[in-house]
Order: structure tokens, then sequence, then C-alpha cells
């Protein structure tokens, strides 16, 4: 089996028009694309006929984190002059790690205004990529502000205006912390989650905020040079708990996207494959040559060419199989990326 695998062998050719601009009206009516990975055989099917392919005592894994209003607009308060914000992450108390535009006009010690004036911040520290550390203050409840002056940044390639910001959060997010949506589950509503858990599967939920690392473009040509982006993780005690007995009882642990992928396999590979409760960074890169520990089938969007999220679903399925997949997706126009539709490979 190959092991050396450069960027090129994850390219494919996507026409422009098969991007989802906007959601579809009902979220459970996207298409999903189901594949087997031993045998590549695919089947053509809705989001709604998930459950076929969910048993009792399995656990459906989802990833709680919400996206926040993490774009916020300002001024210099020396010269007047605009700047744009992106919230990436916190990184302790008031202090965060963000994207400016225009970064270069942010030095250390430059002051922002936003708003009414209610919320400042100083640029403290400047990072690579043209990134910036700076320290909010402010007076008041920090959420209640950002979410008032914030608005909800989409991904790039998504160039029409959002109508309802809601769309881009999944019906069960809870932790706010992201800078983007973990997208596999916006598929899910709150009726086909309860006619799943009625069928008796058991519903775990997990948090990883997703930092824009994952748009970030893979400049290396050996993709073993690749340094991946770091995101926050937290695996309770209870949803831990709940996936050992599925585990033990021989039911499947069935994860939603990618992101809650990292995290199950982050702390498989942490305690060699067992399951325990768990929070912090994590930095793992899934690629072809990876020993899946925990997961055993999951959902997933169309992911960007030459992406370390196909590198991911294609140390899964092998990579000829998820090309080969892609490729009867494009044939038969499925919408892709973040408000495209999903595909279930087990």
């Amino acid at each position: 089996m190959k092991t050396n695998y450069t960027l090129e062998d994850f390219d494919y050719d996507l026409p422009h028009e098969l991007i989802a601009q906007t959601p579809i009206k009902d979220r459970d009516e996207s298409r999903l694309l189901v594949l087997d990975k031993e045998t590549g055989e695919m089947q053509d099917r809705h989001f709604y006929n998930i459950i076929d392919y969910l048993n009792p005592g399995d656990a459906l894994v989802m990833n709680d984190s919400k996206v926040m209003p993490a774009r916020i607009y300002g001024v210099k308060a020396d010269t007047g002059g605009h700047m744009e914000v992106l919230l990436l992450h916190n990184i302790e108390g008031d202090r965060w790690e963000t994207l400016m535009k225009p970064a270069k006009k942010a030095k250390v010690g430059t002051v922002i205004n936003f708003g009414d004036g209610q919320l400042k911040a100083v640029v403290t520290k400047e990072l690579d990529h043209g990134g910036r550390e700076i320290e909010f203050k402010y007076d008041g409840i920090f959420i209640e502000i950002l979410e008032r002056l914030g608005e909800t940044p989409l991904p790039p390639y998504i160039k029409e205006k959002l109508d309802d910001p809601d769309r881009y959060q999944t019906v069960y997010a809870k932790e706010m912390g992201s800078a983007a949506a973990p997208t596999a589950g916006l598929h899910w509503t709150k009726d086909l989650l309860k006619k799943v858990e009625d069928k008796g599967v058991h519903l775990v939920y997990l948090t990883l905020h997703v930092g824009l690392g994952t748009f970030r473009p893979v400049d290396e040509e050996n993709i073993e040079d690749h340094k991946m982006h770091s995101e926050f993780y937290r695996l309770s005690d209870q949803a831990a708990a709940t996936l050992n007995s599925v585990r033990d009882n021989g039911g499947k642990i069935v994860a939603t996207g990618t992101t809650s992928i990292r995290t199950l396999e982050t702390v498989g590979t942490k305690f060699d494959g067992q399951i325990r409760p768990d929070s912090g960074w994590t930095d793992i890169f899934i690629k072809p040559g990876y020993q899946w520990r925990v997961v055993d089938s999951f959902i997933t969007n169309f992911h960007l060419p030459k992406s370390t999220l196909v590198m991911l679903v294609a140390s899964f399925t092998g990579r000829e199989n998820i090309l080969n997949a892609y490729q009867h997706a494009i044939d038969e126009k499925y919408r892709f990326f973040s408000f495209g539709d999903a595909m279930y490979i087990h």
C-alpha cells in the first residue's frame, strides 16, 4: 500500500456551481451518499434515511460546539481607521487569538474601539500568519456584547448572505466557542434525532471548538511536512461512560463529522485505544496510514480538494474509494462543502 502521498494525490476537479451557497429548506432533505469502505459500493439516499444505518445499542456522537459571532468591526482609537477583527479562540481570560484586516495597521499597543465604545481591545502580540493576540476591556458580560456587535463568519467559498444565522448552527449547538460550524451536524433535525433515540440509539455529545485552521490550505507538497492547527476539545465523564458501555455491548460508534472524529481519535490515541473522559488541545493529523482506534463509521460532508479533511476521510476508506465516491457525487450533481450534501461511510 502506498504511504508516501503528495498533495496532488488528494486533488479533484469540482465544478464551481456545485459549491452550495445556501442551505436547503429542510435540513434532513439533503442527499446522502452511502459508501461501503470495504467494497467501494455506493447508494444514493437522503439524509433522513440515515436512521436505516443506525441500530439499537449504537452511539451517535455529535459536537455541541456553537459558532461565535466572531467577526467584529471597529475603529483605531488614534486614527479612526477601520479594522475588521476575527476571533479565532480564547487564550485565557480576556485574551484572544485573532486575525485582523488590515493586519499591518495593527501594531502592538494599538487600541481599537467597537460599537458604542462599550468594548475596546489592545493588540498585545503579533503572531504567525498575520494573526494578532488582543486583550479586551469592557463593562458587562462579554458574550452578550459580542452577540450584539458581532456577526457569524461564513467560510470563504460562500459568497451569498445567510438570511437566517441559525442555519449555520446545529440544532443541538450549546457550547459557544467555534469560529466555524461542525457542518456535518447541520443535517440533523430535532425530530430526526428523536426518531433515532426512540430506535434505541444513544445520543452522545462532546465539544470541539472549530478553528479557522480547518480552511487553511495545505502548502506542503509532502503532506508529512504539514503542521496541523490546534483545537480545544472536551469529552465528559458521562459521554465516555456511554461510549464504553456501547463498545462493551457490541454496538458501533458513529461520529457526526470530522470534529467528532478528531476528538474521539485524539482520546483513543492518547489512551492506547481506550475511551476516557478528557479535555485539552489537539493537533491530530489523520491521514492514510493512521490506525483508527474508536470510530466505527461516520457522517461527513464533501470536503475541499487537497484539504486535510479529504486526507482524514481517505485514511478510513482508502484514497481510491473516496475519490471514486467524490467523482460519483460530481456526476450526480451533489452539493458540496458547508451547506452541501452528506456522506455516510461504514
